[in-house]
């Protein structure tokens, strides 16, 4: 079986962000390490280090050291991970998707989060930079947390397979969270792997959603596992014709 007729598994972790910024490198390497090949894997957002401020320097070498450690366990896997960078003296939140050992993809965040001051910090992305990617043959996606809220992304990624979406979403909108994924999946015919924060201020909530809506979620699980079949997607876009097959 080749790498591209191969069945891919899917998985969304949801980790704690810890202030030891080592220690979550270290857990997040043991956790992928532990993961087959042909897997599709999204990480929270800026899950080693959370949102840092008073350590962003720290936190940049830090992305950039977990970046080539994910670099290492990438053969045949397709990873997820959003940093803290610095690109020409600005700060950027920014998402690298890593497989067979190379950044095959990168996108910066786009919609800071005014309630998190992100704003002051961060120099945001291009709203070119939202588009759709290929990796063995698989059509991609990148909405980063606060991002879901936007729907005209949502249309920019329409034919997608897969729309990933890693984030750091707060409990007190956990159920806004929780709709918008899902709705989604559904209006794009697409799955949706949508990896939260776990810590105690956060939403939890992450899954991953077929595109007939139906998830895979548990709050007390630091990794779920579902699968992509892309008859599926297919299969959808027939039965409710959205003219997706033709964009």
């Amino acid at each position: 079986m080749t790498t591209s007729d191969a069945k891919w598994k899917t998985y969304a972790i949801q980790m704690t962000t810890s202030d030891d910024f080592d220690a979550n490198v270290d857990h997040l390497l043991k956790l992928v390490s532990k993961l087959p090949r042909h897997s599709i894997v999204v990480t929270p957002e800026v899950c080693l280090t959370g949102f840092s401020y008073d350590r962003m320097e720290e936190a940049v070498k830090t992305g950039l050291y977990a970046i080539q450690k994910v670099k290492e366990l990438s053969e045949d896997k397709i990873i997820t991970l959003t940093t803290i960078q610095k690109e020409d003296g600005h700060y950027v939140n920014r998402t690298d998707v890593v497989h067979n050992g190379k950044i095959v993809h990168s996108q910066h965040k786009i919609k800071l989060f005014l309630l998190g001051n992100e704003h002051r910090y961060f120099k945001a992305g291009s709203e070119e930079e939202v588009e759709i990617f290929e990796i063995e043959g698989m059509k991609f996606g990148i909405l980063v947390c606060f991002e879901m809220r936007y729907t005209e992304f949502w249309l920019k990624l329409r034919g997608a397979d897969i729309i990933l979406n890693p984030s750091m979403w707060g409990k007190p909108r956990k159920y806004h969270y929780e709709i918008l994924t899902r709705a989604l999946a559904i209006a794009n015919q697409c799955y949706v792997i949508a990896a939260n924060s776990a810590n105690e201020d956060m939403a939890a909530s992450s899954a991953i959603i077929d595109p007939d809506g139906k998830a895979v979620a548990d709050d007390e699980t630091e990794v779920l596992e579902g699968e992509f079949n892309p008859k599926e997607v297919e299969r959808i876009r027939r039965y409710i014709d959205m003219d997706i097959f033709h964009e």
